[in-house]
């Protein structure tokens, strides 16, 4: 039952604490460092850490399937149960993607800063607002916005908008 979820890598939630966000495996065991041996490395850097499902061989045959309806996902409500996510936030993330993206922008400092003051949500600003379409730069800044202004009354829209959204694939990179 442990192959069914993702173990690796962990990422980061309110204060830049480190957690397990728990996803349905859609990929090969150690696939974060597979890419990195590809001959894919560099489209997967130069895309956000993206791949397109057809072009990324570590994308399983059930992968395919449970990326395609977004069931991946479902495991984070034991995220919320035990308190690492809320249902509505900042999309958690990787150590290794901040770093490519401090590594370019300095001055992103201060986003980080604003985004880690709240918790991670299984939807947020980034999923309704265009996902995949949006640059890491800019959702970082979409983000930090969102984290300085939280109100019921947005998170109500947010939560909201996300059926529409998972159910159209808007913004899905396949």
């Amino acid at each position: 039952m442990n192959n069914i979820f993702v173990k690796e890598p962990v990422r980061l939630g309110i204060k830049g604490k480190q957690f397990r966000m728990y996803k349905f495996r859609s990929m090969i065991p150690q696939a974060h460092k597979v890419i990195k041996d590809s001959d894919k490395y560099e489209d997967w850097v130069r895309n956000d850490g993206k791949l397109r499902i057809k072009e990324d061989p570590r994308i399983t045959w059930v992968g395919k399937i449970i990326r395609k309806t977004d069931i991946d996902e479902l495991p984070q409500l034991l995220n919320v149960l035990i308190g690492d996510m809320s249902l509505v936030g900042p999309r958690p993330m990787y150590q290794e993607e901040i770093n490519r993206y401090l590594g370019r922008y300095s001055e992103g400092k201060r986003y980080l800063k604003r985004i880690f003051k709240v918790k991670p949500g299984i939807t947020g600003i980034w999923q309704v607002s265009g996902r995949n379409d949006i640059k890491f730069k800019d959702r970082i800044v979409l983000e930090a916005k969102y984290a300085s202004h939280i109100s019921f009354f947005e998170d109500t829209k947010i939560f909201l908008k996300t059926p529409f959204v998972v159910l159209t694939r808007k913004g899905v990179y396949e």
